[in-house]
């Protein structure tokens, strides 16, 4: 646990702590359900080499803000960074930063985020960091692993 100003803890998760954290992710708009984020995930992806920090502030006992890293065994991938939005805007998103980017320095990985593009505040913080934009790459995804069409290989 690293205390910054006598009033703000970052620290690694618990799992007494995800009611917390699945607060923060809804009030920030991180959590969505088609995410299927849980507790479980969360723990698997500790036990797969990665973290959740929390961002506490010590004097009303609340999680404030998350930094959420994977690891894939080739790069940490940095994700459901956020501050609640009452607490937006105070340079608390510095502390939780910096933590996280230790780890990776920690592990001697790179690390990797996706923002939305309209994320301006987010945007700013992450190039104040010296992250650069991948130009040239769109993100896909498949959610829906259930449904695949395997007819595709005819």
């Amino acid at each position: 646990m690293v205390i910054y100003k006598n009033r703000w803890a970052v620290r690694e998760f618990k799992t007494s702590d995800f009611e917390q954290v699945k607060n923060v992710w809804t009030q920030t708009g991180l959590a969505r359900p088609e995410r299927a984020d849980s507790l479980q995930t969360v723990l698997n992806t500790i036990a797969h080499g990665g973290t959740l920090f929390v961002l506490e502030d010590l004097e009303k006992n609340l999680i404030v803000g998350t930094s959420w890293i994977t690891n894939d065994g080739r790069r940490l991938h940095l994700q459901y960074f956020g501050i609640l939005p009452e607490y937006q805007g105070q340079k608390l998103s510095h502390y939780l930063m910096a933590e996280s980017l230790k780890f990776a320095q920690k592990l001697g990985l790179q690390i990797k985020l996706e923002v939305h593009q309209t994320n301006l505040k987010a945007i700013n913080l992450y190039k104040k960091w010296g992250f650069k934009c991948l130009d040239g790459y769109d993100i896909y995804i498949l959610r829906d692993i259930k449904n695949i069409d395997f007819s595709l290989i005819d």
